[in-house]
This record gives C-alpha cells, structure tokens and sequence, in this order.
C-alpha cells in the first residue's frame, strides 16, 4: 500500500506540523526504521503478544482490538447459528415439502444466495425492513434489535454452501444400503431421515463449516461498515482509509489464527462423531 501513515494522520488540518516535528513521530513510531529492521522488531513483537500502536487511535493495538474483539464475535457467531439454523430447514424442505414447486424453488435457493454481494444484501435489507416496513429501526436500535438485519445479511450468503452440500450428502446417504434396509423393516421416511440419514450426511458438513467460518468473518467487516456497527470491521475500515498498517497486520493475524483454530476444532471433533474414526486410531 503506498502512502504514510503518518502524513495522513498529522499533515495539515490542526496539526500542520513541521518536517522535523514529523520526522520524531516516525522515530516514535520507528517507521523510519530500515525494512529488515521493522520486521525483526515487529516478528519480536508479535510473539510477545504486542502489536504495537496505531497510529490513527493513538492507543496500543491489543486494547484496540480487546474492546472491538467481541461484538465481531458475536454478530459472526449468532449469523453461523442461523446459516446452520436456515440450511437444515431448506434440505428439510427439500425432501419432505407437500408441493413440488416449492421443493424445486427450495433446491435453486442456495445457488441465488451464493450469488447475492454480501453489501448489496444488508442495504436491501435496511431499504426494505427499516426504511419501507419500518420493522426494524436503524438509528439508536436496541441491543438485539439492531442485530436482526446485520445477521440475515451475514447469514443467507453463508447458509448457501452449507445446503448445497447438506443436500447432496442427503441424496447420497438415501442411496446407502442401511437406508433400504431400514426402510424394508417398516420404518418411515422421516424416522430414517432424523435418525440415521441427517447425522450421516452432516459430518462432511462440519469442514465446511469449519472453512466458511473465515468468510464469516471477512462478512462481518463489510456487514458491520454497511450497518455502523462497532467491531473489528469498522477498526479495519478506519485503518485502510488511514494506512494504519498496526492495526491491519493485527487483524489479518486474528483472522488467521480464528480460522486455523476452528479448523483444527472441527478436525478434533471427527473421531467424537464418527465412531469409524476412533476404530481406525486405535488399529494404528
């Protein structure tokens, strides 16, 4: 990214400060430093939990990220609840809706969400819902209120993978041996459905899951700026717009290191699920 950081921040406006006077605030920053020299000292940093300052907020990167941390968090984790919540409910109706035009209409959903802009999204939801209906207030919501329509936004583009996949697990499962068998001792089509097909079919699930969950996030900063909803997403847009390079190597960080982890949880919880797998630890 090319500019400075600190020329955006001090140059002109009510500071007006002199060369030399921006000069010491690089020395203070130490982005004066050579190129091999800031690394070291920010790898260092890093490992020691510090990531420096940020030049626009004037505070220590970790409390910035501390007291933004968890509203992303939250918005990112109840929006997954209901893509899981959404994508059962679309394969439910898949299989087992009375109409045939609505079991079509519900099998080509997850392509039309896939394709729907995760910004495009939350302004049609704020012109429909709190502007045209006026369901759902924009300005000073309450605490869960305000998180409605950040959450669909969030959630229907995540939720489209997810059935997609479900369902072609679903149609694969039905074809399995155990299923006929089941079916020919007298059982219904919905016991076998809840009972030996749907937990089947949502293992191959779960690493999907595990992989969208980055997405999530990168969602979660689009959502939170289209919404004005504070979190990691409005800090990252602060600091594009103001080459606070602190603050965006932070958050690049924390993102990686929530998607490893989740995957590695996802990865850990396999043999719990799948008996299979616990047989095939212990032969080895």
């Amino acid at each position: 990214m090319p500019g400075d950081a600190v020329l955006i921040k001090y140059m002109g406006g009510d500071f007006a400060l002199t060369p030399e006077q921006l000069s010491n605030i690089r020395q203070i920053y130490g982005s004066d430093n050579p190129p091999l020299q800031r690394y070291f000292s920010a790898l260092t940093s890093t490992l020691m939990g510090d990531f420096g300052y940020s030049i626009n907020a004037g505070v220590r990167v970790a409390a910035l990220l501390a007291d933004n941390i968890l509203p992303t968090f939250k918005l990112a984790g109840l929006g997954f609840l209901v893509a899981v919540a959404l994508s059962l409910l679309l394969a439910f109706l898949s299989y087992f809706s009375p109409f045939s035009w609505l079991r079509r209409a519900v099998t080509m959903l997850p392509s039309l969400f896939v394709a729907i802009p995760v910004f495009w999204l939350g302004i049609m939801l704020i012109q429909i819902f709190s502007f045209r209906l006026r369901l759902v207030p924009v300005i000073n919501p309450g605490p869960w209120i305000g998180l409605i329509l950040p959450i669909a936004t969030l959630a229907v583009p995540i939720s489209a993978p997810i059935t997609q996949i479900l369902m072609r697990n679903i149609d694969d499962v039905m074809t399995r041996p155990f299923v006929a068998v089941a079916r020919a001792k007298g059982a219904s089509l919905n016991w076998v459905f809840w009972q030996h097909v749907l937990a089947n079919a949502l293992l191959p699930v779960l690493t999907i899951c595990g992989m969208l969950f980055g997405e999530l996030l990168a969602g979660a900063v689009v959502t939170e700026t289209v919404f004005g909803l504070n979190g990691i997403g409005r800090i990252t847009e602060a600091a594009v717009a103001t080459l606070d390079v602190a603050v965006l190597q932070a958050v690049v960080l924390l993102s990686a290191a929530t998607f490893v982890s989740i995957n590695l949880l996802v990865d850990l919880l396999y043999p719990l699920l799948d008996p299979r797998l616990r047989k095939n630890t212990k032969a080895v």
